[in-house]
């Protein structure tokens, strides 16, 4: 009977070490695809560029199991929804598909293509992104989530301004320049009309609403062109090209706030993926601990239960040997717990020194100093707005309100 039980034990012991074998063997680490970013054999017509705005992105929402969520925080997501945007446009750039490449506060009118995104997903290990990107003429070329898995090894190689996340970028822009590359000359230019037209509406509606037509899938239609010496759309490729300058301008703050986030954020995505496979692996083996000592345990309870008195008696000291045994496993499992309270706070400590308010800008206009302030959004609506009433006072309109949408 007693060499019946000690095989029971044995193999439940032995079982358990198979186990804790397999999960030290798995590994964590997802295999980055290799995307090379696609690029241009020779130079494309400028007439046939097409200007993307990349709208600030969403910062989704944070993971809502507790474990996962530790040390990721809103304040970060909220700069990543600043750096992501910035890191693609630079990404895109060097393909030589595009014009002018542009990172905008959400809501704006007037662009050729427009790419949108949120953050569903950034851990440091994992990045993924909903994108979706949509012309002027109100087509959705795509709507696409984007993966990509690394681990801290990926990393040690990585400096600014490279990222570790690269083919996940690459992938966005070659899907973005396929798509192009479907367009006929004519829809591209098309395409860059409406653009015009839908700017032009933005500043003045009661001068330039019968130009376009709009179904009720927001799809727009070129209905007819003004004349090319017409002054009204001639002031408004002025007004234009003093919105453009505004936004490279606030380009420049993005690339300033990009470029003191970059090290740090490396680091701390660096970071965070060590922090969280260190802590992976501490559960792991407080689990089996614990699984461990609970094994002996039942063992001993084994041996008491199934075995007669002489066989109790022969085996009191094993017994309690492996009772003892199993309790001091637990309490080593409970003890590797608590060390990894140590690596969530840690991580938790990582996540606190982001920020992307936006710092007040000042712009001249007709030699009078403005300053703009609160978010992005809002200040470039207030550059708008600006807009829209110096192209009033030149034709002699009034200037619709963009936050009331009614002729002031």
């Amino acid at each position: 009977m007693m060499n019946n039980v000690l095989k029971i034990v044995i193999l439940l012991f032995f079982q358990l070490g198979l186990l804790a074998g397999c999960a030290t063997s798995g590994g964590q680490r997802t295999a980055k695809q290799d995307e090379v970013l696609q690029k241009v054999s020779q130079e494309l017509a400028e007439d046939q560029l097409l200007d993307v705005w990349i709208e600030l992105f969403e910062p989704g929402e944070l993971p809502e199991d507790k474990d996962d969520a530790r040390g990721l925080s809103l304040d970060i997501r909220k700069a990543e929804a600043y750096y992501i945007p910035f890191y693609l446009r630079g990404v895109m750039e060097k393909t030589g598909y595009w014009g002018a490449v542009r990172v905008v506060p959400k809501n704006t009118e007037g662009a050729e293509l427009l790419v949108r995104g949120t953050i569903v997903s950034s851990t440091g290990e994992e990045l993924r992104l909903e994108v979706s990107a949509l012309d002027a003429s109100g087509r959705e070329w795509f709507r696409k989530t984007y993966k990509a898995k690394v681990d801290a090894t990926d990393y040690t190689s990585i400096q600014p301004p490279s990222d570790s996340f690269d083919a996940l970028y690459h992938a966005i822009a070659n899907d973005l320049a396929q798509f192009r590359d479907t367009l006929t000359d004519a829809e591209r230019t098309n395409i860059r009309r409406i653009a015009e037209m839908r700017f032009a509406i933005d500043m003045m509606p009661d001068a330039f609403s019968g130009y376009l037509g709009k179904d009720d899938k927001d799809r727009y239609t070129l209905l007819k062109l003004p004349a090319e010496d017409d002054p009204a759309i001639q002031r408004v490729r002025l007004v234009r090209e003093r919105d453009f300058l505004f936004v490279d301008t606030l380009n420049g703050h993005f690339e300033n706030f990009y470029r003191e986030m970059a090290p740090p954020y490396l680091e701390w995505r660096k970071a965070r993926s060590t922090e969280a496979a260190a802590l992976r692996e501490i559960k792991r083996k407080a689990n089996t601990q614990k699984a461990l000592g609970v094994a002996a345990i039942l063992g001993a309870i084994a041996i008491e239960v199934l075995g007669g008195s002489e066989t109790r008696a022969s085996t009191g000291t094993v017994r309690d040997v492996m009772v003892i045994g199993g309790l001091y496993s637990i309490k080593m499992g409970m003890d590797t717990n608590a060390q990894s309270t140590i690596y969530q706070a840690a991580i938790e400590e990582l996540g606190e020194s982001f920020s992307s308010e936006a710092k007040p800008m000042v712009v001249e206009v007709d030699g009078e100093m403005r300053e703009l302030t609160g978010t992005a959004e809002a200040q470039y609506e207030q550059w708008r707005d600006i807009m829209r009433k110096i192209y009033a006072s030149e034709t002699g309109l009034a200037p619709v309100s963009s936050s009331t949408g009614v002729t002031e």
